[in-house]
């Protein structure tokens, strides 16, 4: 492709979970000032109301960079482009592939070719607000398709996860033809997590034919998965209430709640009940001064035992110095 030179734009557009409630205000403009929109069928369905007058391109679900080279090609003519995704084009949708087709063409932010990321609420945000709250605390997404990443490099990403105690959401969990990376993502999980661990299963969120089931990470694989389900599995503090998936953050134990909803004096914003890095750091030397090996340390605290010994080794912070920070930025 030669450099382009035509004053065209492509707006990467982010849809939303399906639901015309849940598209943005841009989404919807972006859209009606389009002169072509391009897409995968189902997506273009879910807008099918907002198209009169556009020029539609459809695709299938294995054509994102023909997507993105047409997209390119008409933008190149001087029209302007919506080149939709389900959810958020930047989570697993259409913008990466787009712009590495455009790097690929010589294009840079100084063409003459404008490009805009246009954001929606990705399938975790669906999701996550149809079962209740259970991102409040770390999360992760992780994709189990292994047509474009190899299934080791899915295997240890999962592994890490669950380790790490992340809520994880399983994007593309299986397939006609991907039956056992379900399986074996969720004996991965076994080796962390309780099997009683909370699972939220959920198809086709805010769209016509959705459904949510919860269950348990022992039973999660036995579950009505299909490519258009995203798995939320919780963390070892997730509980399940009321047909209400949760994950606390910790804000009981920082407020001491009382049976009436309301919280006790004396606890400052942005203080903590828990010792953080300086309290924390103060013990380990102490462990360590009275005669606890790195070793031990590392094993106790579930660390790598090089990054115990740099902790060990880093200069003493000043703690009241610390602690005044902490209190004049209070934690988000």
């Amino acid at each position: 492709m030669s450099d382009i030179k035509s004053g065209g734009k492509i707006m990467l557009v982010g849809i939303g979970p399906g639901s015309h409630d849940h598209m943005t205000h841009r989404a919807r403009a972006a859209i009606a000032e389009a002169d072509v929109v391009v897409g995968y069928v189902t997506y273009i369905k879910l807008v099918a109301d907002l198209l009169e007058g556009k020029e539609v391109m459809r695709k299938g679900m294995t054509e994102e960079l023909d997507r993105a080279v047409h997209a390119l090609e008409f933008a190149r003519a001087g029209k302007k482009v919506a080149l939709i995704s389900s959810g958020d084009a930047g989570v697993y949708g259409m913008a990466g592939p787009t712009y590495e087709v455009l790097f690929q063409a010589g294009w840079t932010p100084e063409s003459d070719v404008a490009v805009e990321v246009v954001p929606g609420a990705s399938a975790i945000n669906a999701c996550a607000a149809l079962v209740g709250a259970p991102l409040t605390h770390d999360f992760c997404s992780i994709s189990l398709s292994d047509l474009l990443t190899p299934w080791p490099v899915i295997a240890r990403r999962l592994d890490a996860a669950a380790a790490a105690d992340f809520v994880v959401a399983l994007y593309n969990p299986k397939s006609g033809r991907r039956t056992q990376q379900i399986v074996q993502a969720q004996q991965l999980f076994l080796r962390h997590r309780s099997p009683e661990t909370p699972v939220a299963v959920v198809k086709s969120a805010y769209r016509r034919r959705e459904r949510i089931e919860f269950t348990t990470l022992a039973s999660m694989s036995e579950c009505d998965i299909g490519m258009l389900t995203t798995v939320l599995i919780g963390n070892s503090n997730t509980f399940v209430r009321h047909g209400l998936m949760v994950t606390p953050r910790g804000y009981a134990n920082k407020y001491e709640l009382h049976g009436d909803g309301s919280t006790r004096e004396g606890e400052k914003p942005g203080r903590s009940l828990s010792t953080g890095l300086i309290g924390w750091t103060e013990n380990l030397r102490l462990d360590h001064a009275d005669g606890v090996s790195v070793a031990a340390l590392a094993l106790r605290h579930k660390l790598p035992t090089d990054y115990i010994e740099m902790v060990l080794n880093a200069p003493v912070e000043d703690a009241a110095a610390q602690e005044a920070v902490a209190i004049e930025e209070p934690e988000a």
